[in-house]
């Protein structure tokens, strides 16, 4: 070993042997260590002129000499008791004022508490984001913890970061939790991006009865307009893709049931504590509940029916649809940081919400040209809702028509479209002064006292109505 490594890694799965070769290659010297020594020795075999660079350890007791002090330590192993056992197992070889980084998809509650139980040594949670893509060539990443915690390892984010315009995408966005918690929004947000990309693939397949291969072009061209995304990308050479079994579209090959790990389901869970309206995000998470059910899917359209039928070919067209993707999108994206800030105002931790935007803008998986909009929005007034900033309610009035009519085709053909349903709910109770919470405060008092207010009487509050028995 020439040289003690600069920060180590402890587990070598797709996203840490990624994220270890992008260190190495940043000019890093790093230490890696992997449970099963089989693992670190295959990954060392890959590593080809990289592996110069990268110190492989066959016990923790040597992966930790390896480090230069104060050591930082990177952990990419599953969420959950894997980390805490981890920690535990590294405590007794630290020092005071050493490192551990976590910088998987933990619950921003397990992070408050480690942070919190860290002393001596130091514990920051970082959210990556990228997938195992971004993790070799530059993802997204969101730090919370200490100060002090970010300082030491920063010049190495900062070089494997991302880049939008010579900016590092990689910030630190507060204490203790705050950079899990903004990793499981982001998680949130895309969870509602992919539903919706997928409801207007639905209504191409279903409704205008097009072939994949036909809808590649349009997503293609979607992603030269106001929709340039990495996820409007992909979409178009996922549909453009053919089985090389078969021949056939690989989306025709593809079963209709979808996984999750749980950031989606967590987000809306945080949003229903919070308070905050979440249903494009909900509505998202449903549909992947709901596609796992394919026998009741399969019973119930025996029973009631199919579902989709075909539209006329005029009446759908390729401008509504893009109209209606990106109503959807600005709706999804202000719910998101509407969460953001209700947590920030909730933890104490002055999420800077721009900067969220800004590190947003490449590496991850929900990166696209409105994040640049959204940073400047968000830094003019970052205490206005995205749909008030003048650029995104311009996109909105120019668009919202194109969502309306989309849903209310799709509904009317038996297309479901529950997240751009949900969007175009919440745009529609956003924009009416007077909706019907009146005739639910007159329930609730009827049936429990629970008072409510009147419109004549604005400074009483706890009337009650003379209802009749």
């Amino acid at each position: 070993m020439a040289e003690q490594a600069e920060i180590g890694l402890i587990g070598l799965g797709t996203m840490g042997r990624n994220l270890a070769l992008n260190i190495a290659e940043k000019g890093h010297p790093l230490a890696v260590f992997n449970r099963t020594v089989a693992r670190t020795e295959e990954f060392m075999g890959e590593a080809g002129a990289l592996a110069r660079r990268i110190t492989p350890a066959e016990t923790l007791e040597d992966f930790v000499v390896a480090l230069q002090s104060p050591r930082r330590i990177i952990l990419l192993v599953p969420a959950g008791q894997p980390v805490d056992d981890q920690i535990e197992a590294l405590k007794p070889l630290l020092d005071a004022g050493d490192l551990i980084i976590d910088g998987g998809n933990s619950d921003w509650r397990d992070t408050n508490r480690r942070v919190a139980d860290a002393a001596p040594i130091l514990h920051m949670g970082l959210g990556v984001s990228g997938g195992a893509k971004g993790a070799r060539e530059g993802p997204s990443m969101m730090a919370g913890g200490p100060d002090a915690a970010y300082a030491m390892v920063a010049p190495v984010l900062e070089s494997i970061a991302a880049d939008f315009d010579g900016v590092p995408c990689v910030a630190h966005l507060g204490p203790g939790g705050a950079g899990h918690y903004i990793k499981m929004v982001h998680n949130g947000i895309e969870y509602a991006d992919m539903q919706m990309i997928a409801e207007v693939y639905g209504l191409l397949r279903d409704g205008l009865g097009m072939a994949a291969h036909e809808m590649a072009p349009i997503f293609a061209r979607w992603n030269e307009g106001v929709l340039q995304s990495y996820l409007i990308e992909i979409t178009a050479k996922i549909a453009a893709t053919a089985d090389p079994d078969t021949g056939q579209p690989m989306l025709d090959v593809i079963a209709d049931r979808a996984g999750q790990k749980g950031t989606g389901r967590w987000t809306v869970m945080d949003a229903q504590e919070r308070g905050a309206p979440l249903p494009a995000v909900e509505a998202a998470v449903m549909a992947r509940v709901l596609s796992s059910r394919y026998e009741d899917r399969a019973s119930a359209e025996a029973l009631f029916g199919a579902g989709p039928t075909s539209l006329p070919r005029d009446a759908l067209t390729e401008t509504m649809m893009e109209g209606a993707l990106i109503a959807g999108k600005v709706l999804a994206y202000a719910q998101g940081f509407e969460l953001m800030a209700a947590a920030s105002d909730g933890e104490d931790w002055a999420i800077p919400l721009p900067r969220v935007a800004e590190i947003w803008r490449a590496g991850c998986i929900i990166r696209s040209a409105m994040l640049d909009d959204m940073a400047s929005a968000l830094a003019e007034a970052s205490d206005r809702a995205l749909i008030m900033a003048p650029h995104f309610a311009g996109l909105l009035a120019r668009h919202h028509g194109a969502l309306r009519q989309t849903v209310s085709l799709a509904t009317a053909h038996g297309i479901a479209v529950p997240a751009l349903s949900s969007a175009l709910n919440f745009f529609d109770m956003m924009r009416t002064v007077r909706g019907t919470a009146n005739m639910l405060q007159a329930q609730r008092d009827f049936f429990g006292q629970h008072g409510f207010e009147r419109l004549d009487r604005p400074d009483e509050s706890g009337l009650h109505g003379p209802w009749a028995g």
